[in-house]
C-alpha cells in the first residue's frame, strides 16, 4: 500500500470512493442486522406488534353516534342541554342548541355484546375483534393543534410524529420502501405535512406520502432513456454529494432518501399493482364498489396491507375527498357522518378480516381515531361542535384484547369520567407493543432529552392481552 494512501483520513477515504460517502451509508442501512436503531439498544424486548396501521379519522367522530351508547340523549332529546346536563364548557363556536339524540340505532354485537351503532355496519360485525376505548380525551379543541398533539404529543408544529418515532426506534425492515409511509386519499389533515413530520429526528423518519389514486409518488418513473443512463446519473450526484456532506447529517439523509427513491421506481409499481389480487379480495374490500369514496378508502386499505407485507414499519391512511368537510358535522350530521362512514366501513372491515385470515392480524396493530369527540347537544339544529373532554378509539390486532370496552364518559357522553385516558398513555402503550419503553425513547434536542411521551404517559395494561 502506497504511503499516500496510508496518509489518507478515514473520510477522505469514503469521500474518494466511487459511490461516495451516502452510498456506503445506505449499504449499511441495507443490512437486515443493522435495521433496529443502534442509539437505544437497551429500551428494546419483545414487542407483539411488528406494524401499525393507523386510520386517521380527521375532523372527529361522533362518539355518541358510533360507539358510544347513551340512552340518556334520546330521553332528554330536544330540551335545554342546560337544565338537563347542567354546566357546559365553551364550545369551539359558542352555538349550543338542544340535546341531540343519534339519528342511528345502536344494538349489542357479537358475542362480546358490544354497543356499537348502525352508522358502521361492516365493522360492527368486526365487534369481537375489537378493543375500544371510550374515555380517551385530549388537550385542544381545535383541529391542527389537536391534530399535531395526537401525532407526536405536542400541539406545536414540527415535532416528530408517532410513525417518525416508531422509524427511529426499530428503524425499517425493507431495503425498498420507507419505514413510514402515509397513504393520501384526497384530503391532508389541518395542520398539512407536519402531522407526518420527523421534527428534529433525520430526514430518513419522515412520513412518505403515497397517492392512493393516479400517479402514487412525483417522479417515480425514470426520465432517463435507459437504465445505464440513470445509474451514471446517480453515481455522479452521489460523488458531488460526499464530497459536499462532510458530516453533515441532514444532507446525509438526503443522499439516503434519493438512494430509496431510486429504488422505489421499481418497488411502487409492483406495490400498486392489484393483478395478482383475487377478485373475492378486491370485493371484500369494496375496490369496485358504486361509491367513489369507498373506491379510494378500499384502495388505501389494500395498499396498507401490501405494504406491510413488504416491511413497512408504520402506515398511515388519509380520508377521501368526497365533498364532506371531513368528520367535522358542525351542521347536517346525518349527511356528514352517514357519507365518510360509507366511505371507510366497507375498506376498514375487508382490512381486519383480510389480516385475521393471513395471520397477520397477530402482529399487526390497527388504530382508528380522530383527533376527538363531538358534542351530545347540538350545534344550530343538526350538527354536533367539537368535544375534547371524551371520545371514543379502538385498536384490533397485536396483542390487546379483543371485544373489551375500557372507560367510559358519563351518562351524556360529554366527559371521560371512568378511567380517562390522555394521548400520552395511548402513545405509550402503542410503543409497548412495539417492544420500546416509551420513556427510554429519547433523542438529544436543544439541550434536552425529548421523548414522545415527553414528562407523561403510562403503559395501559388493562387494554393488552
Amino acid at each position: 500500500m502506497s504511503s499516500s494512501l496510508i496518509s489518507l483520513s478515514r473520510r477522505e477515504v469514503l469521500q474518494r470512493t466511487s459511490m461516495g460517502f451516502g452510498a456506503l451509508a445506505m449499504a449499511g442501512l441495507m443490512d437486515k442486522a443493522k435495521a433496529a436503531s443502534p442509539l437505544i439498544p437497551d429500551s428494546h424486548f419483545p414487542g407483539r406488534a411488528r406494524n401499525i396501521i393507523f386510520l386517521f379519522m380527521e375532523g372527529g367522530v361522533s362518539h355518541v353516534d358510533s360507539f358510544d351508547y347513551k340512552p340518556m340523549l334520546e330521553k332528554y332529546h330536544g330540551q335545554d342541554p342546560r337544565k338537563a346536563i347542567g354546566k357546559l364548557e365553551k364550545t369551539q363556536f359558542e352555538n349550543i342548541g338542544k340535546v341531540m339524540k343519534s339519528p342511528w340505532s345502536f344494538k349489542q354485537r357479537g358475542e362480546s355484546g358490544m354497543w356499537v351503532s348502525d352508522l358502521f355496519p361492516h365493522i360492527a360485525g368486526m365487534a369481537d375483534d375489537l378493543c375500544v376505548v371510550r374515555s380517551m380525551t385530549s388537550n385542544f379543541p381545535e383541529h391542527t393543534s389537536a391534530n399535531y398533539f395526537f401525532h407526536s404529543g405536542t400541539g406545536l408544529q414540527g415535532r416528530p410524529s408517532m410513525g417518525a418515532w416508531a422509524s427511529y426506534g426499530l428503524g425499517k425492515e425493507s431495503d425498498n420502501l420507507p419505514g413510514y409511509v402515509v397513504i393520501n386519499g384526497g384530503r391532508i389533515p389541518s395542520g398539512g405535512l407536519d402531522c407526518f413530520s420527523n421534527g428534529f429526528l433525520t430526514a430518513t423518519h419522515r412520513g412518505s406520502l403515497l397517492n392512493a389514486n393516479g400517479t402514487p409518488v412525483a417522479n417515480v418513473s425514470p426520465n432517463e432513456r435507459d437504465a445505464r443512463s440513470q445509474l451514471l446519473k446517480r453515481r455522479l450526484i452521489g460523488n458531488l454529494n460526499a464530497r459536499s456532506s462532510r458530516g453533515n447529517a441532514e444532507l446525509e439523509s438526503a443522499i439516503m432518501n434519493y438512494e430509496l427513491a431510486a429504488r422505489m421506481q421499481l418497488a411502487i409499481p409492483e406495490l400498486m399493482d392489484f393483478s395478482q389480487e383475487s377478485a373475492s379480495t378486491k370485493e371484500l374490500y369494496g375496490i369496485e364498489d358504486s361509491y367513489k369514496g369507498t373506491q379510494t378508502y378500499a384502495r388505501e386499505c389494500l395498499i396498507a396491507r401490501r405494504l406491510i407485507e413488504r416491511g413497512v414499519r408504520f402506515v398511515e391512511l388519509t380520508i377521501p375527498n368526497i365533498g364532506e368537510d371531513r368528520w367535522d358535522a358542525h351542521g347536517g350530521l346525518q349527511k356528514n357522518h352517514g357519507n365518510n362512514a360509507r366511505s371507510v366501513d366497507k375498506p376498514i372491515a375487508g382490512l381486519l378480516k383480510d389480516l385475521k385470515a393471513r395471520g397477520m392480524l397477530d402482529d399487526t396493530l390497527v388504530l382508528w381515531s380522530g383527533e376527538f369527540g363531538r358534542t351530545p347537544f347540538a350545534q344550530g339544529g343538526n350538527g354536533r361542535d367539537h368535544n375534547e373532554f371524551g371520545f371514543s378509539l379502538w385498536m384490533a390486532g397485536a396483542g390487546v384484547k379483543p371485544g373489551t370496552v375500557y372507560g367510559g364518559t358519563d351518562q351524556w357522553g360529554y366527559k371521560a369520567e371512568e378511567n380517562p385516558l390522555e394521548v400520552h398513555d395511548l402513545h405509550a402503550t402503542i410503543l409497548h407493543l412495539l417492544g420500546i419503553n416509551h420513556k427510554e425513547l429519547t433523542y438529544r434536542f436543544s439541550g434536552r432529552d425529548i421523548r414522545l411521551t415527553d414528562v407523561h404517559g403510562r403503559v395501559v395494561e388493562e387494554l393488552l392481552s
